[in-house]
């Protein structure tokens, strides 16, 4: 949770949360508890766990005071953010990480827009997106999910509505290495993490305070982090992520930008 992290740039960054149930000693009951992890990839291609935090939701002054800490313990070189689309998240990677581009995980994506259509229509539509993936350089992305788009316009307004917004946030990984879309396009890597935490947090059932959390949580983390790095096998080849453009050679609508009132 303190360890120096400036040994590294961390071209990737992959955030994710998932929530526990403990007891708070102030109220006398049982509330839920967000822990929210961070993984990333070294310039060597390597997966590292990077930190954990507990608090009571994932709201933006949480975020970002858990990314301000990863920050001042030497997170640098973040050129693409992997998480959710939670709006406390997006505000707090705009302030901490400002300039960084970010991508919004295409399952939760897919989820969102499957809610904006009928559920007799859902496969179709489900398969009419998966197609987009399938393309193989990025000018194919961007014309498939157009034409996607379009093809639901008349039918289904809101989901055409939907994807036309979150254009440049789901298809941000089009902007790098090919070869790294598959595992950057969403937050699997974090998901698997977190049904490790679930499946051994189980059985506790309900945490007698925070720290009981973090010293669980912790230990799962960080056997998963030996784990990678005794197994020796990198996420990315090193010649790969020499292959990650510089920031300033990315599109500015592909970068997220501090809001100004």
């Amino acid at each position: 949770m303190n360890r120096p992290l400036d040994f590294s740039r961390y071209p990737y960054v992959y955030l994710d949360a998932t929530y526990l149930h403990g007891r708070d000693p102030a109220r006398k009951q049982v509330i839920s508890r967000a822990v929210i992890v961070a993984v990333g990839i070294t310039a060597t291609g390597q997966r590292e766990v990077l930190g954990i935090e507990v608090g009571d939701s994932e709201d933006e002054a949480f975020w970002t005071a858990f990314l301000r800490h990863l920050r001042e313990r030497g997170l640098s070189g973040v050129q693409l953010v992997i998480s959710d689309a939670h709006s406390g998240l997006i505000n707090a990677i705009r302030r901490m990480l400002q300039g960084s581009c970010w991508q919004r995980c295409r399952v939760h994506f897919a989820r969102n827009l499957l809610q904006t259509v009928p559920k007799a229509h859902q496969e179709m539509v489900a398969a009419a997106l998966r197609s987009v993936f399938a393309q193989q350089s990025k000018e194919a992305v961007l014309e498939q999910w157009d034409q996607v788009s379009a093809m639901l316009a008349a039918k289904f307004p809101r989901a055409a509505e939907l994807m036309a917004k979150a254009t440049e946030d789901v298809l941000a990984f089009r902007h790098f290495p090919p070869q790294h879309w598959k595992k950057i396009w969403s937050t699997n890597l974090l998901e698997r993490v977190n049904e490790e935490i679930k499946r051994r947090t189980r059985v506790v059932g309900i945490f007698p305070n925070d720290a009981a959390i973090t010293r669980l949580v912790g230990a799962v983390l960080l056997e998963q982090d030996e784990h990678w790095q005794l197994e020796g096998r990198r996420m990315f080849s090193a010649e790969s992520m020499a292959d990650i453009p510089a920031l300033e050679d990315l599109p500015a609508q592909a970068c997220l930008q501090e809001a100004t009132a």
